[in-house]
């Protein structure tokens, strides 16, 4: 295990690669990853091997990986199954640090697969090289601007690892989180682990210092009782946030065709995460809801002060956290009558939390208010409801909570502004300043029930 984790280094930070399938042909995944290796090169080197062809955009081939002189850190393979045999061969030759098989059609395409694969494992058992795949999407590390993928876009640096068995699974997720105002520090799609697989990849990040949370799209768990022992450890220092696909006779079926994964009883996988300290999450909105807030937010204990100028917004969001478990602490004596001598709260109900201050609030009611509530001991984080009505002014609003939050450091807040156009520039500016926003009430009591320390 020390050895495998220990070479993912090298893979993630090579000085050499080799694309071994490497054409110009539009459209085809050979050229994909070309493209996303030489967008960001820097002091790589990337080298072409294609026997069948003496030049790709503009650059000379070699027939295989053992002919080229230098050393080479980390192989890319894009090329039929039925060939990725002997180019691993020619990789442990080479003596290569790691290879990622990009190829499918192998143990989820049915036995002639598995024979593959297992003629695979038994070429690298006695090597020192580690393989990632296959039928898999390749990796990302932003730290150091490598796209070893054919992903289609180059996610910003965050500090969010995100791993999955399904490529086209990290491809929406990528998608939509360019909308979400969020990054990745490394993203890894490891499909079928033929050798590299989950629990490999937990242990690398453990000590990864760009990486503190870890968000996991997965179908089937192959080492449950070495996944939970590193699930329990990591998860205190790094939340790790799960979405479990296969849960069903139905999807387990799929989850087999898929990467030759059968998943388990779903009850099981329930009982490992809870064990081990891992989120849960039941659709791709919660899992990049609970990705945002726990990257932008402090952990915190449960107790939630809600703030609104709406009480339609305030009921729902009741209604969310009794569903949720949530705490609503009663105000205390002291913070009504703290609210009491804020003038600007003068005609607004200041004894129930929710604390609703009315359809006509402007900035300054919203300042006064959240402060009141963040002081009081067991208020641990706060939920800020906007809707806009003629008077409200959704900019100065967001400025007034930013201003306040920066005095609550160990203290999240939360806001849904509901809306569209009338609120994007202030939901803009809220997350640039790291305050999470979601535009429904739910998705914000969610955000918040995944970041209490259970």
């Amino acid at each position: 295990m020390f050895s495998k984790v220990n070479k993912l280094s090298r893979i993630f930070n090579p000085r050499n690669i080799a694309v071994i399938g490497a054409t110009d042909r539009p459209n085809s995944v050979g050229l994909g990853i070309l493209n996303n290796l030489n967008a960001n090169l820097g002091n790589r080197k990337v080298f072409y091997v294609n026997p069948f062809q003496k030049q790709v955009l503009g650059q000379d081939c070699f027939s295989k990986i053992t002919v080229i002189k230098e050393e080479v850190d980390l192989a890319i393979i894009a090329i039929p199954a039925d060939k990725v045999l002997g180019a691993v061969r020619e990789c442990i030759k080479k003596k290569v640090s790691g290879i990622i098989v990009i190829s499918s059609n192998f143990g989820e395409a049915g036995e002639e697969g598995k024979v593959l694969e297992k003629q695979i494992q038994k070429a690298l058992q006695n090597s020192e090289v580690s393989l990632i795949g296959p039928n898999c999407l390749g990796i990302i590390n932003t730290a150091n601007n490598l796209n070893a993928s054919f992903a289609p876009l180059m996610p910003k640096r965050g500090n969010v690892a995100l791993l999955s068995q399904s490529g086209a699974m990290i491809d929406s997720i990528l998608d939509r989180a360019t909308e979400e105002n969020f990054g990745f520090s490394k993203i890894i799609s490891y499909g079928n682990e033929l050798n590299l697989g989950l629990n490999d990849f937990l242990e690398f990040l453990r000590k990864d210092k760009e990486t503190n949370i870890i968000a996991v799209y997965l179908e089937a768990i192959k080492d449950g009782s070495r996944f939970l022992k590193i699930a329990q450890t990591l998860s205190k220092i790094k939340p790790i946030v799960v979405i479990k696909a296969g849960r069903g006779e139905a999807g387990q079926k799929a989850a087999l065709t898929h990467t030759g994964s059968l998943s388990t009883d779903y009850q099981i996988y329930k009982a490992v995460f809870k064990q081990a300290g891992v989120i849960q999450v039941d659709s791709i909105d919660e899992l990049l809801d609970t990705v945002k807030v726990l990257s932008f937010c402090p952990r915190c204990q449960n107790g939630l002060g809600i703030l609104t100028n709406g009480g339609g917004l305030g009921v729902l969001a009741v209604d969310f956290c009794e569903e949720f478990g949530i705490k609503i602490p009663v105000l205390t004596q002291t913070t009504i009558q703290r609210l009491k001598q804020e003038s600007v709260l003068r005609g607004c109900n200041l004894t129930k939390n929710p604390l609703d201050i009315l359809g006509d609030a402007l900035s300054s009611r919203y300042e006064a208010a959240l402060q009141s509530l963040l002081i009081q001991p067991d208020i641990y984080g706060a939920l800020v409801l906007q809707g806009v009505q003629i008077v409200t002014e959704p900019m100065q609003n967001a400025r007034a909570i930013v201003r306040v939050s920066r005095h609550f450091p160990n203290k999240p807040v939360v806001c849904c502004f509901a809306g569209g156009k009338l609120t994007k520039e202030a939901i803009e500016f809220l997350e640039e300043n790291k305050i999470p926003n979601y535009t429904d009430p739910k998705r914000a009591v969610l955000a918040f029930r995944n970041l209490i320390i259970k």
